[in-house]
C-alpha cells in the first residue's frame, strides 16, 4: 500500500537508526517557506496582536478579531480562545510573545483532526472521484496528484468525465502528457459512461489508481450535483466496492465560502478528503480551523503553486506554524 505523508523506502530496505531529531528533507523546507509566504498575509495580521507587553482582555478581543478576519468562523475562533486561555492559565504565561506559541499548539490540537494520509492500494485499483466549483483548480489539482502519486510507485489512469467544458478533457490531456499516463476520454460523451469505462479499463490493466476528473459546479446546481450522485452509482456498478476516494478541490481564497461548500458537497456524496488550493497570497487560511471545527473531512493535500512540486501532503503542525509565524 503507498501513503502519502512520506516517501516510503523500497521493500527489503533496513530500518533506519534512530534519529535525535527530525530532518526536514530540502524540498519539503522549500515548499514549507512556499507555505510560508503565502499565508504571511493572515500571520502578519495574527502575529500583530501579540507586540504588547500585557496579557489582558483587550488582548484576547484583538486575537478574536484577527481571527475572524482569518475566515476562522465564530466556533472556531472560539473554541481556539477558550483553549488558549486554560493553556496561558495552565503554563502560567506572563509573556505575550509566548502566547503565540501557546496558540500554535492550540491550532495544531484543533487541526489534528484533518490530517490523514491518502493510502492506496487497499483496493486495486483505488478509484479516487474528484470534484469542486468551477475555477477551484480541479483539473490542475489531479494533474498535480496524477504527478505526486506516480513519483512514489502508484500507476495512474485519468478519466475525463468532465464531458461538459471541452476545455477540461484538453487540459487533462496535457496534464496526462506531462506526467506520462493513460487517460479514458469520449467527445461529449456521458459522464456517468465514461467514469464506467475508465474503471473497468483500470482493473484489466492492473492500474493502482483511476482518477475520474468530473464537471466543475455550485452545490447550488441541483441537476448537476445529481450528475455527480449519478457518476458514483454507475462506478459502483464497474466496481462494487468503488468510489474509494471521493475528494473535493477548494480554492484557499473563498473564505467562509468554502465551509458551505465543503457542507453540500458532503452531504451529497459523503466526501472522504479534501484538496485545498492556491494558499500562494491573498488566501487567509484560516477556514481551515473553521473546517476542522464544523466539519473535519481529512485535507489530504494542499497546493502554493502551479508547479508539479507545488501540491503536498497536509500536516497540522506545520500549518499551524506556516500561518503565525
Amino acid at each position: 500500500m503507498f501513503s502519502f505523508f512520506k516517501k516510503k523506502p523500497p521493500v527489503g530496505t533496513p530500518a533506519p537508526e534512530a534519529e535525535p531529531a527530525k530532518v526536514v528533507p530540502a524540498e519539503r523546507q522549500t515548499w514549507l517557506a512556499k507555505l510560508k509566504a503565502g499565508l504571511r498575509k493572515t500571520g502578519s495580521g495574527i502575529a500583530s496582536v501579540f507586540t504588547g507587553t500585557r496579557i489582558d482582555e483587550a488582548l484576547y478581543e484583538d486575537l478574536e478579531s484577527a481571527l475572524l478576519m482569518a475566515d476562522s468562523g465564530v466556533k472556531a475562533t472560539q473554541y481556539l480562545l477558550d483553549d488558549l486561555k486554560q493553556r496561558v492559565k495552565d503554563n502560567k504565561t506572563t509573556d505575550p510573545a509566548a502566547v503565540k506559541e501557546l496558540l500554535v499548539e492550540s491550532l495544531t490540537s484543533l487541526l489534528l483532526a484533518l490530517e490523514k494520509p491518502l493510502v492506496i492500494g487497499q483496493h486495486k485499483p483505488t478509484v479516487i472521484m474528484v470534484t469542486g466549483v468551477n475555477g477551484a483548480g480541479k483539473t490542475t489539482s489531479i494533474g498535480k496528484l496524477t504527478h505526486h502519486l506516480a513519483e512514489r510507485g502508484a500507476s495512474v489512469l485519468l478519466a475525463a468525465a468532465d464531458t461538459f467544458r471541452a476545455a477540461a478533457r484538453e487540459q487533462l490531456s496535457v496534464w496526462a502528457a506531462r506526467t506520462t499516463v493513460e487517460i479514458v476520454s469520449q467527445e461529449g460523451g456521458d459522464p456517468a459512461a465514461v467514469s464506467f469505462d475508465a474503471v473497468s479499463a483500470g482493473k484489466a490493466r492492473g492500474r493502482d489508481v483511476v482518477l475520474v476528473d468530473t464537471a466543475g459546479r455550485l452545490p447550488t446546481q441541483l441537476h448537476l450535483m445529481e450528475e455527480l450522485r449519478k457518476i458514483k452509482r454507475v462506478v459502483q456498478k464497474a466496481d462494487a466496492t468503488a468510489p474509494h476516494e471521493i475528494l473535493l478541490v477548494i480554492d484557499g481564497n473563498t473564505g467562509q465560502n468554502a465551509l458551505s461548500q465543503v457542507k453540500a458537497f458532503d452531504d451529497a456524496l459523503q466526501l472522504s478528503g479534501l484538496i485545498i488550493t492556491k494558499l500562494d497570497g491573498t488566501a487567509k487560511g484560516g477556514v481551515l480551523a473553521a473546517i476542522a471545527r464544523e466539519r473535519p473531512i481529512p485535507v489530504y493535500f494542499i497546493g502554493v503553486g502551479e508547479k508539479l512540486e507545488d501540491l503536498e501532503t497536509f500536516n497540522a503542525r506545520e500549518f499551524a506554524q506556516a500561518l503565525l509565524s
